[in-house]
This record gives C-alpha cells, sequence and structure tokens, in this order.
C-alpha cells in the first residue's frame, strides 16, 4: 500500500514551491547584478558590512519582545558564549541550557 507522492501533496503545493523557488533566485540575481552597476565607495561598503547584524537584530528583538524575560536571557548566554569562545555550537548549547533553566524556574 504505498502511495505515490503526487497522490499526497496538492496539485498547486508543487507549483508553488516551484515558482517561490524561481522568484528567490531571480532576486538573488538580480541583486548581484544590479550591485555591479553601483560604485562601492567606502561609507557603501561600512553600510553593507554593518547590514547582517542589522538584520539580526530586527530578527531576534520582536523575537525577545514577544517571548519574554526567557529568550532574553538565552539570547544573551549565546551571545556572550559566541564573544568569548567564538564557537556556534557551544552557543547554541549556551543559549538552549538557559532557556530551559528559564522556563524550568517559571520565567
Amino acid at each position: 500500500m504505498s502511495a505515490s507522492l503526487a497522490s499526497l501533496v496538492a496539485p498547486g503545493v508543487v507549483l508553488a514551491i516551484l515558482a517561490m523557488a524561481l522568484a528567490t533566485y531571480l532576486c538573488r540575481i538580480s541583486g548581484h547584478f544590479m550591485m555591479h552597476l553601483i560604485p562601492l565607495t567606502p561609507p557603501l561598503r561600512r553600510a553593507l558590512a554593518a547590514l547582517p547584524g542589522s538584520i539580526v537584530a530586527a530578527t531576534v528583538i520582536p523575537i525577545i519582545e514577544r517571548l519574554g524575560l526567557a529568550a532574553g536571557l538565552a539570547v544573551g548566554a549565546a551571545l556572550l558564549a559566541m564573544l568569548v569562545r567564538r564557537n556556534e555550537v557551544l552557543a547554541l548549547v549556551a543559549g538552549l541550557a538557559v532557556a530551559i533553566a528559564a522556563r524550568a524556574s517559571g520565567l
């Protein structure tokens, strides 16, 4: 009694996924080509270098605000571990450990 993938997925789902993948690819590749047209001045280089941190902050701060003190402590622990040891796995473990401990203590 094996079902084919086509019978498990609604007909429009695969088409929607392919369309989103194409749109994502076109956005990324168009940005690459458009940046060749813009001169990279020192201020623009600094702005582009700061962009990843801004994206992380824009993603993490609303999560902390929504999930509360436990999430803030967990992010702080992960950040501290990353600054001290420069090890992503250790930062992940530290953040999870603090989140678990904070939730277990009622925060």
